[in-house]
């Protein structure tokens, strides 16, 4: 059995479609099946079998699927290992980040890295916060970089906290909130829930939700056209002139800040390449990395 085999095996499990399967791959259908009998004939089992709604895996062919994905883990760290022993510093990171922090911090930090060891590349998965720890969970990539810790167990790194604030085009008062148009975001429930608590200790009556639109740019393009107020992380803001802002602070007088992390299993700093990387991120101002 090949790397390319196991491979095939991965994906057909995940597409149940010769067709699809084959574009993933950028093989020819025919191609594509002349190998999956191979690899039937060399384990002796019937691994799918056709049914009215595509491709279906037989007992013995699921766990090979399940042994695909071992495999092809293993020789992906074999790899990595093998590269990791060298004098020089190369080889490719793997990182998992945010929507947000793909577009506004990540391709900076990446530049300055490759400026310094210009042999190494990078492999960026981009999805919600909570999609790249389950990315990370998987050893998909070798970190991630999100807003919220979602209760993660492995090493963690507070890169930087930024305060939380009302963005308006025009001016207005605390009071005034309840009875204006809010424009809120699809985000990370952590994130909600402290919105959320920040209102309840201030306000007696419910926000007035004006829309719900799915990113932070787009809620940054409302508020700067001054469809509404929003509340959003300071860095949103950045270069937005002119822009009305108010800080929030819980009744105790703390500020309401969002956190932003780098998560990692321990033992991906075996890889030189890797601890190079996070010592590297470690000591970067976020503030000034746009």
């Amino acid at each position: 059995m090949e790397e390319r085999d196991w491979l095939i095996i991965k994906e057909l499990h995940e597409y149940k479609n010769i067709t699809k399967t084959s574009q993933a791959l950028f093989l020819s259908q025919p191609y594509l099946t002349t190998r999956i009998r191979k690899i039937e004939e060399e384990f002796g089992v019937k691994m799918i079998y056709r049914g009215s709604r595509g491709i279906h895996f037989t007992t013995e062919g699921d766990y090979l699927a399940r042994c695909a994905q071992d495999m092809l883990l293993n020789i992906r760290r074999i790899k990595e290992q093998v590269v990791s022993m060298g004098t020089e510093v190369k080889g490719t990171i793997r990182v998992g980040a945010s929507n947000y922090l793909s577009k506004y911090k990540i391709p900076r930090l990446l530049g300055l890295f490759k400026e310094r060891y210009p042999q190494v590349e990078f492999n960026v998965s981009t999805a919600l916060s909570k999609d790249v720890c389950g990315l990370l969970y998987n050893q998909d990539v070798h970190m991630g970089f999100v807003r919220s810790d979602f209760g993660w167990r492995g090493e963690k790194h507070v890169l930087y906290e930024e305060p939380v604030c009302i963005a308006s085009k025009t001016a207005l008062t605390l009071a005034e909130l309840p009875g204006l148009p809010r424009i809120d975001y699809y985000t990370d429930d952590s994130f909600k829930s402290v919105i959320n608590e920040w209102w309840a200790e201030t306000f007696s009556k419910p926000p007035t939700i004006g829309m719900t639109v799915g990113y932070l740019d787009v809620c940054r393009s409302m508020v700067a056209n001054g469809l509404g107020y929003s509340i959003v992380p300071a860095s949103l803001l950045d270069g937005l002139k002119p822009i009305f802002r108010i800080p929030i602070v819980y009744r105790s007088g703390q500020p309401v800040l969002r956190k932003t992390w780098m998560l990692y299993h321990k033992e991906i700093q075996e890889l030189k390449i890797v601890r190079l990387f996070l010592e590297f991120a470690k000591t970067l101002d976020y503030e000034e990395l746009t």
